[in-house]
Protein backbone atom coordinates (compact mmCIF):
# COMPACT_ATOMS: atom_id res chain seq x y z
CA UNK A 1 0.00 0.00 0.00
CA UNK A 2 3.05 2.29 0.94
CA UNK A 3 4.31 1.81 -2.87
CA UNK A 4 1.00 2.92 -4.18
CA UNK A 5 0.44 6.12 -2.34
CA UNK A 6 4.45 7.06 -3.08
CA UNK A 7 3.30 6.30 -6.51
CA UNK A 8 0.39 8.22 -6.29
CA UNK A 9 2.12 11.29 -4.88
CA UNK A 10 4.34 10.99 -8.46
CA UNK A 11 1.11 11.05 -9.99
CA UNK A 12 0.24 14.33 -8.37
CA UNK A 13 3.47 16.14 -8.66
CA UNK A 14 2.65 15.31 -12.65
CA UNK A 15 -0.33 16.96 -12.96
CA UNK A 16 0.49 19.96 -10.50
CA UNK A 17 2.80 20.32 -13.19
CA UNK A 18 0.71 19.93 -15.72
CA UNK A 19 2.54 17.11 -17.58
CA UNK A 20 -0.32 14.93 -17.55
CA UNK A 21 -3.81 14.58 -16.63
CA UNK A 22 -5.37 12.83 -13.61
CA UNK A 23 -7.25 10.18 -16.48
CA UNK A 24 -3.77 9.45 -17.51
CA UNK A 25 -2.50 8.34 -14.02
CA UNK A 26 -5.70 6.08 -13.62
CA UNK A 27 -5.16 4.26 -16.83
CA UNK A 28 -1.50 4.42 -16.30
CA UNK A 29 -2.42 2.74 -12.13
CA UNK A 30 -4.58 -0.14 -13.82
CA UNK A 31 -1.92 -1.34 -16.53
CA UNK A 32 0.76 -0.63 -13.88
CA UNK A 33 -1.27 -3.70 -11.30
CA UNK A 34 -1.22 -5.78 -14.78
CA UNK A 35 2.45 -5.55 -15.34
CA UNK A 36 4.01 -4.54 -12.73
CA UNK A 37 5.87 -1.91 -13.84
CA UNK A 38 6.75 1.55 -12.27
CA UNK A 39 4.45 4.32 -12.72
CA UNK A 40 6.80 6.35 -14.18
CA UNK A 41 7.89 3.74 -16.86
CA UNK A 42 4.26 3.52 -17.80
CA UNK A 43 3.70 6.92 -18.50
CA UNK A 44 6.68 6.76 -20.91
CA UNK A 45 6.25 3.73 -22.28
CA UNK A 46 2.84 5.42 -23.14
CA UNK A 47 4.11 8.22 -24.72
CA UNK A 48 2.12 10.67 -21.88
CA UNK A 49 5.35 12.11 -20.63
CA UNK A 50 9.10 12.13 -22.22
CA UNK A 51 11.72 10.32 -19.87
CA UNK A 52 13.13 13.88 -19.25
CA UNK A 53 10.05 14.66 -18.03
CA UNK A 54 9.75 11.82 -15.58
CA UNK A 55 13.47 12.23 -14.75
CA UNK A 56 12.80 15.89 -13.79
CA UNK A 57 9.78 15.34 -11.77
CA UNK A 58 11.68 12.17 -9.88
CA UNK A 59 14.46 14.77 -9.36
CA UNK A 60 11.82 17.11 -7.60
CA UNK A 61 10.04 14.56 -5.54
CA UNK A 62 12.99 13.16 -3.93
CA UNK A 63 15.25 15.88 -3.65
CA UNK A 64 17.85 14.31 -5.65
CA UNK A 65 20.24 15.66 -8.52
CA UNK A 66 19.47 15.60 -12.19
CA UNK A 67 22.23 14.61 -14.62
CA UNK A 68 23.03 17.39 -16.72
CA UNK A 69 22.10 17.40 -20.72
CA UNK A 70 24.68 15.75 -23.07
CA UNK A 71 26.41 14.20 -20.00
CA UNK A 72 26.94 10.82 -22.20
CA UNK A 73 29.50 13.02 -24.31
CA UNK A 74 32.10 13.09 -21.59
CA UNK A 75 33.85 9.53 -21.18
CA UNK A 76 33.64 8.36 -16.91
CA UNK A 77 34.38 10.07 -14.55
CA UNK A 78 36.26 7.64 -12.54
CA UNK A 79 37.08 3.97 -13.42
CA UNK A 80 33.82 2.13 -11.90
CA UNK A 81 34.33 -2.11 -13.03
CA UNK A 82 32.31 -3.08 -15.81
CA UNK A 83 30.92 -5.35 -14.06
CA UNK A 84 28.88 -3.08 -12.28
CA UNK A 85 28.16 -0.97 -14.78
CA UNK A 86 26.66 -4.12 -16.56
CA UNK A 87 24.70 -4.62 -14.15
CA UNK A 88 22.92 -2.08 -12.68
CA UNK A 89 23.04 0.21 -15.51
CA UNK A 90 24.80 3.57 -14.09
CA UNK A 91 27.43 5.35 -15.40
CA UNK A 92 29.70 7.81 -13.62
CA UNK A 93 29.35 11.18 -14.56
CA UNK A 94 31.54 12.74 -12.27
CA UNK A 95 33.77 13.05 -8.90
CA UNK A 96 34.10 15.82 -6.46
CA UNK A 97 36.10 15.34 -3.04
CA UNK A 98 35.07 11.86 -1.73
CA UNK A 99 32.01 11.69 -3.70
CA UNK A 100 31.43 10.13 -7.01
CA UNK A 101 28.12 11.13 -8.70
CA UNK A 102 26.42 8.15 -10.43
CA UNK A 103 23.62 8.75 -13.16
CA UNK A 104 20.91 6.47 -12.30
CA UNK A 105 17.01 5.72 -13.87
CA UNK A 106 16.57 4.25 -10.24
CA UNK A 107 18.24 6.11 -7.81
CA UNK A 108 16.86 4.49 -4.77
CA UNK A 109 19.00 1.10 -5.79
CA UNK A 110 20.65 0.85 -2.91
CA UNK A 111 22.65 -2.65 -4.16
CA UNK A 112 24.91 -0.29 -6.34
CA UNK A 113 25.63 2.91 -4.23
CA UNK A 114 26.83 0.08 -1.99
CA UNK A 115 28.88 -1.92 -3.92
CA UNK A 116 30.76 1.53 -5.48
CA UNK A 117 31.41 2.83 -2.03
CA UNK A 118 33.27 -0.41 -1.24
CA UNK A 119 35.62 -0.87 -4.70
CA UNK A 120 36.26 3.17 -4.66
CA UNK A 121 36.31 3.65 -0.93
CA UNK A 122 34.29 6.59 -2.24
CA UNK A 123 30.56 7.95 -1.33
CA UNK A 124 28.24 7.11 -4.10
CA UNK A 125 25.66 9.69 -5.07
CA UNK A 126 23.05 9.11 -7.39
CA UNK A 127 21.82 11.90 -10.16
CA UNK A 128 18.33 10.82 -12.13
CA UNK A 129 18.98 10.47 -15.47
CA UNK A 130 16.80 8.96 -17.96
CA UNK A 131 17.27 5.18 -18.84
CA UNK A 132 18.16 5.74 -22.66
CA UNK A 133 20.37 8.33 -22.06
CA UNK A 134 22.48 6.32 -19.26
CA UNK A 135 22.52 3.42 -22.11
CA UNK A 136 23.63 5.97 -24.45
CA UNK A 137 26.57 6.72 -22.14
CA UNK A 138 27.34 2.96 -21.43
CA UNK A 139 27.16 2.07 -25.61
CA UNK A 140 29.29 4.91 -26.11
CA UNK A 141 32.07 4.35 -23.76
CA UNK A 142 32.14 1.06 -22.74
CA UNK A 143 31.18 -0.77 -26.44
CA UNK A 144 31.84 -4.20 -26.74
CA UNK A 145 32.72 -4.78 -23.49
CA UNK A 146 29.70 -4.59 -22.01
CA UNK A 147 27.28 -5.22 -25.21
CA UNK A 148 29.18 -8.65 -26.85
CA UNK A 149 28.42 -9.69 -23.20
CA UNK A 150 32.63 -9.94 -23.56
CA UNK A 151 32.65 -12.94 -26.14
CA UNK A 152 35.70 -10.71 -27.94
CA UNK A 153 39.34 -12.47 -27.89
CA UNK A 154 41.13 -10.17 -29.83
CA UNK A 155 40.65 -6.37 -28.28
CA UNK A 156 43.27 -5.09 -30.20
CA UNK A 157 42.58 -6.72 -33.69
CA UNK A 158 38.70 -5.40 -32.67
CA UNK A 159 39.80 -2.30 -32.16
CA UNK A 160 41.67 -1.56 -35.20
CA UNK A 161 38.93 -2.99 -37.73
CA UNK A 162 36.49 -1.22 -35.72
CA UNK A 163 36.88 2.63 -35.94
CA UNK A 164 33.46 3.31 -34.43
CA UNK A 165 33.83 1.36 -31.34
CA UNK A 166 34.10 3.13 -27.85
CA UNK A 167 38.20 3.93 -27.73
CA UNK A 168 37.45 5.31 -31.27
CA UNK A 169 35.33 7.38 -30.25
CA UNK A 170 36.81 8.44 -26.93
CA UNK A 171 39.99 9.92 -28.97
CA UNK A 172 38.09 11.59 -31.69
CA UNK A 173 36.56 13.26 -28.55
CA UNK A 174 39.29 14.26 -27.22
CA UNK A 175 40.71 15.50 -30.35
CA UNK A 176 37.50 17.59 -31.23
CA UNK A 177 37.34 19.08 -27.72
CA UNK A 178 41.47 20.12 -28.36
CA UNK A 179 40.48 21.96 -31.09
CA UNK A 180 37.22 23.82 -30.08
CA UNK A 181 39.74 24.84 -27.21
CA UNK A 182 42.32 26.12 -29.16
CA UNK A 183 44.77 23.89 -27.24
CA UNK A 184 48.22 22.93 -28.95
CA UNK A 185 49.59 19.58 -27.25
CA UNK A 186 47.21 16.50 -25.93
CA UNK A 187 49.02 14.91 -23.08
CA UNK A 188 47.54 11.31 -22.45
CA UNK A 189 49.29 10.06 -19.36
CA UNK A 190 48.74 7.09 -17.93
CA UNK A 191 48.81 7.10 -13.52
CA UNK A 192 48.39 4.25 -11.08
CA UNK A 193 44.54 4.09 -10.97
CA UNK A 194 43.44 5.54 -13.97
CA UNK A 195 44.89 7.94 -17.36
CA UNK A 196 44.99 11.26 -16.76
CA UNK A 197 43.96 13.96 -20.16
CA UNK A 198 45.71 17.45 -20.15
CA UNK A 199 45.33 20.29 -22.81
CA UNK A 200 48.21 22.67 -23.05
CA UNK A 201 46.32 26.16 -23.77
CA UNK A 202 47.91 29.43 -24.25
CA UNK A 203 51.24 27.86 -23.05
CA UNK A 204 49.89 26.67 -20.10
CA UNK A 205 48.63 22.74 -19.07
CA UNK A 206 45.35 22.49 -18.07
CA UNK A 207 43.43 19.01 -16.92
CA UNK A 208 40.58 17.92 -19.26
CA UNK A 209 38.98 14.67 -18.20
CA UNK A 210 40.45 10.78 -16.64
CA UNK A 211 39.67 7.89 -19.01
CA UNK A 212 39.35 4.79 -17.11
CA UNK A 213 42.13 2.67 -16.83
CA UNK A 214 40.37 -0.70 -18.57
CA UNK A 215 39.93 1.27 -21.37
CA UNK A 216 42.87 2.96 -21.68
CA UNK A 217 44.98 0.39 -23.41
CA UNK A 218 42.41 0.96 -26.25
CA UNK A 219 42.98 4.33 -26.49
CA UNK A 220 46.72 3.67 -27.48
CA UNK A 221 46.05 1.15 -29.92
CA UNK A 222 43.49 3.49 -32.00
CA UNK A 223 46.00 6.12 -31.68
CA UNK A 224 49.17 4.34 -32.34
CA UNK A 225 46.98 2.85 -35.62
CA UNK A 226 46.05 6.20 -36.29
CA UNK A 227 49.22 7.57 -36.88
CA UNK A 228 51.09 4.33 -38.25
CA UNK A 229 52.78 2.97 -35.60
CA UNK A 230 53.90 -0.81 -34.18
CA UNK A 231 50.98 -1.66 -31.72
CA UNK A 232 52.93 -4.31 -30.59
CA UNK A 233 56.14 -2.01 -29.35
CA UNK A 234 55.45 -0.38 -25.62
CA UNK A 235 58.98 -0.13 -24.59
CA UNK A 236 60.97 1.96 -27.53
CA UNK A 237 59.68 5.87 -28.07
CA UNK A 238 57.78 6.37 -31.67
CA UNK A 239 56.75 8.77 -33.43
CA UNK A 240 54.42 9.07 -35.87
CA UNK A 241 51.42 11.77 -37.64
CA UNK A 242 47.89 11.39 -37.76
CA UNK A 243 46.26 13.88 -40.86
CA UNK A 244 42.67 15.09 -40.03
CA UNK A 245 40.08 16.67 -42.46
CA UNK A 246 37.53 17.40 -40.03
CA UNK A 247 36.35 19.04 -38.01
CA UNK A 248 38.91 21.19 -40.16
CA UNK A 249 42.19 20.30 -41.74
CA UNK A 250 44.71 19.43 -38.86
CA UNK A 251 48.29 17.28 -38.49
CA UNK A 252 49.07 15.63 -35.55
CA UNK A 253 52.66 14.66 -34.54
CA UNK A 254 52.27 11.51 -32.02
CA UNK A 255 55.17 10.83 -29.85
CA UNK A 256 55.11 7.94 -27.39
CA UNK A 257 57.36 7.29 -24.41
CA UNK A 258 57.01 4.13 -21.97
CA UNK A 259 56.66 5.02 -17.99
CA UNK A 260 56.27 2.67 -15.20
CA UNK A 261 52.10 2.63 -15.56
CA UNK A 262 52.44 2.59 -19.64
CA UNK A 263 52.95 4.18 -22.50
CA UNK A 264 52.80 8.12 -22.62
CA UNK A 265 51.20 10.09 -25.59
CA UNK A 266 51.26 13.43 -26.47
CA UNK A 267 49.64 15.13 -29.46
CA UNK A 268 51.09 18.14 -30.92
CA UNK A 269 48.33 19.77 -33.27
CA UNK A 270 49.54 21.62 -36.41
CA UNK A 271 46.35 23.27 -37.48
CA UNK A 272 47.05 23.43 -41.76
CA UNK A 273 43.75 26.44 -41.97
CA UNK A 274 45.90 29.29 -39.69
CA UNK A 275 46.94 31.88 -41.96
CA UNK A 276 50.15 33.18 -40.88
CA UNK A 277 49.99 36.61 -39.25
CA UNK A 278 51.50 39.75 -39.71
CA UNK A 279 54.34 40.91 -37.54
CA UNK A 280 52.08 43.20 -35.97
CA UNK A 281 49.46 41.01 -35.15
CA UNK A 282 52.08 39.13 -32.90
CA UNK A 283 52.52 41.33 -30.57
CA UNK A 284 55.62 43.66 -32.85
CA UNK A 285 55.28 47.36 -32.67
CA UNK A 286 57.55 50.40 -32.37
CA UNK A 287 60.90 50.32 -32.56
CA UNK A 288 61.07 46.56 -32.49
CA UNK A 289 58.66 46.31 -35.37
CA UNK A 290 60.64 49.31 -37.54
CA UNK A 291 64.12 48.17 -36.88
CA UNK A 292 62.93 44.24 -37.52
CA UNK A 293 61.22 45.37 -40.77
CA UNK A 294 64.47 47.79 -41.79
CA UNK A 295 67.00 44.13 -41.37
CA UNK A 296 64.50 42.36 -43.60
CA UNK A 297 64.26 44.79 -46.04
CA UNK A 298 67.75 45.28 -45.66
CA UNK A 299 69.57 46.54 -49.49
CA UNK A 300 72.02 43.34 -50.31
CA UNK A 301 70.36 40.05 -48.93
CA UNK A 302 72.97 38.63 -47.81
CA UNK A 303 73.17 37.81 -44.20
CA UNK A 304 71.31 35.97 -41.39
CA UNK A 305 68.63 36.99 -38.53
CA UNK A 306 67.99 34.73 -35.72
CA UNK A 307 65.21 34.06 -33.40
CA UNK A 308 66.00 32.56 -30.14
CA UNK A 309 63.76 31.18 -26.99
CA UNK A 310 62.83 28.26 -25.64
CA UNK A 311 60.54 25.42 -27.09
CA UNK A 312 56.85 26.81 -27.47
CA UNK A 313 57.93 30.61 -27.82
CA UNK A 314 56.41 30.83 -31.39
CA UNK A 315 59.94 31.38 -33.02
CA UNK A 316 58.70 29.56 -36.34
CA UNK A 317 55.43 31.60 -36.74
CA UNK A 318 57.74 35.05 -36.45
CA UNK A 319 59.44 33.29 -38.91
CA UNK A 320 57.25 32.48 -41.20
CA UNK A 321 55.43 36.02 -40.59
CA UNK A 322 59.03 37.77 -41.43
CA UNK A 323 58.80 35.45 -44.81
CA UNK A 324 55.31 37.19 -45.54
CA UNK A 325 57.06 40.70 -45.17
CA UNK A 326 58.92 40.03 -47.85
CA UNK A 327 57.14 37.53 -49.80
CA UNK A 328 57.14 38.76 -54.14
CA UNK A 329 57.04 36.64 -56.94
CA UNK A 330 60.65 37.83 -57.99
CA UNK A 331 62.46 35.62 -55.12
CA UNK A 332 63.63 31.92 -54.29
CA UNK A 333 61.73 31.50 -50.79
CA UNK A 334 62.37 27.66 -49.64
CA UNK A 335 62.85 26.63 -46.34
CA UNK A 336 63.83 23.20 -44.01
CA UNK A 337 61.96 22.34 -41.22
CA UNK A 338 60.80 19.53 -38.54
CA UNK A 339 57.85 19.77 -40.36
CA UNK A 340 56.51 22.88 -41.84
CA UNK A 341 53.98 24.25 -39.55
CA UNK A 342 52.37 26.25 -42.17
CA UNK A 343 51.57 25.66 -45.92
CA UNK A 344 52.66 28.26 -48.41
CA UNK A 345 51.16 28.51 -52.05
CA UNK A 346 54.71 30.09 -53.80
CA UNK A 347 57.31 28.77 -51.30
CA UNK A 348 59.25 25.39 -51.65
CA UNK A 349 58.57 23.83 -47.96
CA UNK A 350 61.16 20.95 -47.26
CA UNK A 351 60.27 18.65 -44.20
CA UNK A 352 63.08 16.60 -42.72
CA UNK A 353 63.65 12.91 -42.22
CA UNK A 354 65.93 11.65 -39.65
CA UNK A 355 64.57 7.72 -41.05
CA UNK A 356 65.90 8.40 -44.44
CA UNK A 357 69.24 10.18 -43.08
CA UNK A 358 67.73 13.58 -44.23
CA UNK A 359 68.39 16.32 -41.56
CA UNK A 360 68.97 19.98 -41.59
CA UNK A 361 72.47 19.54 -43.18
CA UNK A 362 72.15 17.42 -45.62
CA UNK A 363 68.29 18.99 -46.92
CA UNK A 364 70.39 22.73 -46.20
CA UNK A 365 73.50 21.15 -48.93
CA UNK A 366 70.81 20.74 -51.33
CA UNK A 367 68.67 23.66 -51.25
CA UNK A 368 72.12 25.45 -51.74
CA UNK A 369 72.00 24.03 -55.61
CA UNK A 370 68.25 25.59 -56.40
CA UNK A 371 69.23 29.14 -56.65
CA UNK A 372 67.66 30.16 -53.41
CA UNK A 373 66.94 33.90 -52.27
CA UNK A 374 65.89 33.53 -48.58
CA UNK A 375 66.50 30.44 -46.74
CA UNK A 376 64.74 29.57 -43.71
CA UNK A 377 66.21 26.74 -41.79
CA UNK A 378 63.52 25.25 -38.88
CA UNK A 379 66.98 25.37 -36.35
CA UNK A 380 70.65 25.31 -35.94
CA UNK A 381 71.58 22.48 -33.63
CA UNK A 382 75.08 21.62 -34.74
CA UNK A 383 78.23 22.75 -36.01
CA UNK A 384 77.78 21.16 -39.58
CA UNK A 385 74.49 23.24 -39.93
CA UNK A 386 75.76 26.56 -38.27
CA UNK A 387 78.92 26.52 -40.96
CA UNK A 388 76.35 26.02 -43.86
CA UNK A 389 74.13 28.58 -42.62
CA UNK A 390 76.96 30.93 -41.90
CA UNK A 391 78.33 30.49 -45.71
CA UNK A 392 74.94 30.43 -47.05
CA UNK A 393 74.89 34.17 -45.69
CA UNK A 394 78.54 35.18 -46.72
CA UNK A 395 77.48 34.19 -50.20
CA UNK A 396 74.23 36.39 -51.18
CA UNK A 397 72.22 34.73 -49.58
CA UNK A 398 68.94 35.99 -46.70
CA UNK A 399 69.21 32.92 -43.93
CA UNK A 400 66.37 32.77 -40.94
CA UNK A 401 67.00 30.34 -38.14
CA UNK A 402 66.19 30.17 -34.64
CA UNK A 403 68.38 28.55 -31.87
CA UNK A 404 68.04 28.09 -28.00
CA UNK A 405 69.11 30.87 -26.07
CA UNK A 406 67.88 32.54 -23.08
CA UNK A 407 68.73 36.19 -24.44
CA UNK A 408 69.61 38.03 -27.67
CA UNK A 409 73.23 38.41 -26.78
CA UNK A 410 74.18 35.19 -25.94
CA UNK A 411 73.52 33.89 -29.84
CA UNK A 412 76.62 35.13 -30.78
CA UNK A 413 78.00 32.66 -28.22
CA UNK A 414 76.39 30.34 -29.08
CA UNK A 415 77.18 29.89 -33.18
CA UNK A 416 80.64 30.19 -31.88
CA UNK A 417 80.68 27.63 -29.48
CA UNK A 418 79.12 25.13 -32.47
CA UNK A 419 82.50 26.30 -34.41
CA UNK A 420 81.74 28.98 -36.12
CA UNK A 421 84.77 31.56 -36.29
CA UNK A 422 84.07 34.87 -34.53
CA UNK A 423 84.55 36.81 -37.06
CA UNK A 424 82.42 34.98 -39.44
CA UNK A 425 79.19 35.53 -36.74
CA UNK A 426 80.46 39.27 -37.01
CA UNK A 427 80.06 39.64 -40.57
CA UNK A 428 76.77 37.64 -41.38
CA UNK A 429 74.47 38.49 -38.28
CA UNK A 430 72.30 40.89 -39.32
CA UNK A 431 70.32 40.76 -35.98
CA UNK A 432 68.92 38.67 -33.44
CA UNK A 433 65.70 39.06 -31.77
CA UNK A 434 64.63 36.68 -28.39
CA UNK A 435 61.19 36.14 -28.04
CA UNK A 436 58.41 34.69 -25.37
CA UNK A 437 54.81 34.32 -25.28
CA UNK A 438 52.44 35.61 -23.27
CA UNK A 439 49.08 35.27 -21.99
CA UNK A 440 46.83 38.15 -23.10
CA UNK A 441 43.92 39.42 -21.00
CA UNK A 442 40.80 38.62 -21.91
CA UNK A 443 38.63 41.25 -23.81
CA UNK A 444 35.07 40.28 -22.42
CA UNK A 445 35.79 40.61 -18.70
CA UNK A 446 38.76 42.62 -18.25
CA UNK A 447 38.81 44.69 -14.96
CA UNK A 448 40.75 47.22 -13.07
CA UNK A 449 42.77 45.50 -10.52
CA UNK A 450 44.21 47.07 -7.43
CA UNK A 451 47.84 45.18 -6.77
CA UNK A 452 48.56 44.09 -2.78
CA UNK A 453 51.13 45.92 -0.88
CA UNK A 454 53.58 42.86 -1.02
CA UNK A 455 53.00 41.74 -4.64
CA UNK A 456 56.52 40.99 -5.99
CA UNK A 457 55.63 42.64 -9.28
CA UNK A 458 55.63 46.07 -7.35
CA UNK A 459 59.24 47.07 -7.57
CA UNK A 460 59.37 46.28 -11.54
CA UNK A 461 56.46 48.38 -11.76
CA UNK A 462 57.63 51.18 -10.40
CA UNK A 463 55.21 51.56 -7.88
CA UNK A 464 52.14 51.45 -10.41
CA UNK A 465 49.34 49.81 -8.31
CA UNK A 466 46.69 49.64 -10.74
CA UNK A 467 46.62 47.15 -13.39
CA UNK A 468 44.09 45.27 -16.00
CA UNK A 469 42.93 41.54 -15.49
CA UNK A 470 40.41 39.27 -16.69
CA UNK A 471 38.11 38.02 -14.12
CA UNK A 472 37.45 35.11 -15.88
CA UNK A 473 34.28 34.02 -18.10
CA UNK A 474 32.57 31.26 -20.41
CA UNK A 475 34.99 32.89 -23.06
CA UNK A 476 38.16 32.88 -21.77
CA UNK A 477 40.45 30.07 -19.30
CA UNK A 478 40.48 32.27 -16.00
CA UNK A 479 40.87 35.58 -17.32
CA UNK A 480 42.95 34.82 -20.42
CA UNK A 481 42.73 34.79 -24.11
CA UNK A 482 45.05 33.76 -26.66
CA UNK A 483 48.91 35.10 -26.42
CA UNK A 484 51.29 37.52 -27.50
CA UNK A 485 54.74 38.09 -28.41
CA UNK A 486 57.42 39.97 -26.14
CA UNK A 487 60.65 40.48 -27.20
CA UNK A 488 64.28 41.75 -27.22
CA UNK A 489 65.86 42.69 -30.96
CA UNK A 490 70.02 43.29 -30.88
CA UNK A 491 70.99 44.53 -34.20
CA UNK A 492 74.33 43.84 -35.23
CA UNK A 493 76.05 47.53 -34.98
CA UNK A 494 79.23 48.39 -35.36
CA UNK A 495 79.90 48.07 -31.89
CA UNK A 496 78.65 44.82 -31.33
CA UNK A 497 80.35 43.47 -33.97
CA UNK A 498 83.57 44.51 -32.82
CA UNK A 499 83.00 43.00 -29.28
CA UNK A 500 81.72 39.86 -31.24
CA UNK A 501 85.20 39.31 -33.33
CA UNK A 502 86.95 40.09 -29.62
CA UNK A 503 84.61 37.01 -28.31
CA UNK A 504 83.63 39.53 -25.49
CA UNK A 505 81.82 37.87 -23.11
CA UNK A 506 77.55 38.42 -23.37
CA UNK A 507 77.23 40.61 -20.58
CA UNK A 508 79.44 43.32 -22.09
CA UNK A 509 77.51 42.18 -25.44
CA UNK A 510 74.53 43.33 -23.90
CA UNK A 511 75.35 45.90 -21.86
CA UNK A 512 76.71 48.21 -25.41
CA UNK A 513 73.22 46.55 -26.91
CA UNK A 514 71.18 48.27 -24.17
CA UNK A 515 73.08 51.16 -24.65
CA UNK A 516 72.83 51.41 -28.58
CA UNK A 517 69.22 51.18 -27.89
CA UNK A 518 67.99 47.62 -27.63
CA UNK A 519 64.72 47.42 -25.78
CA UNK A 520 65.11 44.38 -23.01
CA UNK A 521 62.61 41.71 -22.88
CA UNK A 522 61.58 42.68 -19.33
CA UNK A 523 61.23 46.27 -20.25
CA UNK A 524 58.36 45.28 -22.92
CA UNK A 525 57.01 42.84 -20.91
CA UNK A 526 56.16 45.26 -18.24
CA UNK A 527 55.46 47.87 -20.76
CA UNK A 528 52.61 45.38 -22.16
CA UNK A 529 51.25 45.05 -18.30
CA UNK A 530 51.23 48.87 -17.94
CA UNK A 531 48.83 49.02 -21.01
CA UNK A 532 46.72 46.24 -19.96
CA UNK A 533 47.49 43.70 -22.63
CA UNK A 534 48.90 41.25 -20.10
CA UNK A 535 48.93 40.57 -15.82
CA UNK A 536 52.17 41.30 -13.54
CA UNK A 537 51.76 37.22 -13.22
CA UNK A 538 52.75 36.74 -16.44
CA UNK A 539 55.60 39.54 -16.36
CA UNK A 540 56.92 37.24 -13.61
CA UNK A 541 56.77 34.10 -15.20
CA UNK A 542 58.74 35.67 -17.93
CA UNK A 543 61.02 37.08 -15.72
CA UNK A 544 61.22 33.49 -14.16
CA UNK A 545 61.75 32.05 -17.84
CA UNK A 546 64.51 34.64 -18.82
CA UNK A 547 66.91 34.06 -15.74
CA UNK A 548 66.99 30.00 -16.13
Amino acid sequence: MAVYKQMARLGELLVKKGLVKREDIAKALEEQKKTGEKLGAVLVKNGVISADDLAAALAAQFNIGKCRPGFWNDPPAVDVPVEIIKKHRVFPVRVEGNRVYLAMSDPFNIAVTDEVRFVLNKEAVPEIAPAEDIERAIHKWYGDEIFNDGTADDEVAEEIDDAEGPAARAVQELIDRALLDDATDIHIEPRKNNCSVRYRIDGILHDVTVIPKSMYPQVVTRIKVMAGLDIAERRLPQDGQIRLKTPREVELRVATLATIYGEKITLRILDKTKVVPKLENLGYGGRNLALFKKMLHAPGRGGMIIMTGPTGSGKTTTLYAAIMEIYSRDINIVTVEDPPEYEIDGISQTPINRKAGLDFAPVLRAILRHDPDVIMLGEIRDEETAQLAIRAAMTGHLVLSTLHTNDAASAPARLIEMGVKPYLVASTLRCVIAQRLIRVNCPKCSVPYALPADHPALDILAGAKTIVRGKGCLRCNKGYKGRTAVMELMPVTQQVRKLICDNAPVDMIRKVAVREGMVPLLEDVKAKVLAGVTTPEEMMRIVALAED
